[in-house]
């Protein structure tokens, strides 16, 4: 099966899309940047940590890492988009909750993680205005 990046789903009956969300791309690179330093951190204190006298390789290492990973997933990443509808929303491959089965919406990082009442979650990920996000899912939730 091929991924998909985007809802395939067919629409109900009186089902309209209300607002679609994509990833931005600002805000991927933006927060790949973040991840890099993180991994920079974190590579220099592993091995100032063993004792490694070089340390600062730890930091090149680390961005190689991520920049790689950044390149490698963002053509997939950028092209990745969720539909709020009037009853559901509807994500890539196939990810479908019903509006009233959603009982947390909430800003995560540069992303908005839905809850369902079954546990499931789901991140819109690389949002520029998050909170615009989370309040369209939650007007729509509320209609």
């Amino acid at each position: 099966m091929k991924p998909s990046f985007t809802p395939t789903t067919s629409l109900n009956e009186s089902e309209h899309v209300l607002q679609s969300f994509s990833s931005d791309r600002m805000t991927y690179w933006r927060e790949m940047a973040w991840i890099s330093v993180v991994a920079m951190v974190l590579g220099m204190l592993v091995l100032w940590l063993m004792g490694n006298p070089h340390v600062w390789t730890g930091a090149v290492g680390g961005l190689a890492a991520i920049a790689l990973r950044a390149f490698y997933l963002a053509s997939d990443e950028l092209k990745v988009r969720w539909d709020l509808t009037n009853q559901r929303l509807l994500g890539p491959n196939m990810r479908i909750t019903s509006l009233g089965d959603i009982t947390a919406v909430r800003p995560f990082l540069s992303a908005v993680q839905v809850v369902t009442s079954a546990g499931d979650k789901h991140l819109i990920k690389y949002q520029a205005d998050r909170e615009n996000v989370v309040r369209a899912i939650e007007r729509a939730i509320a209609a």
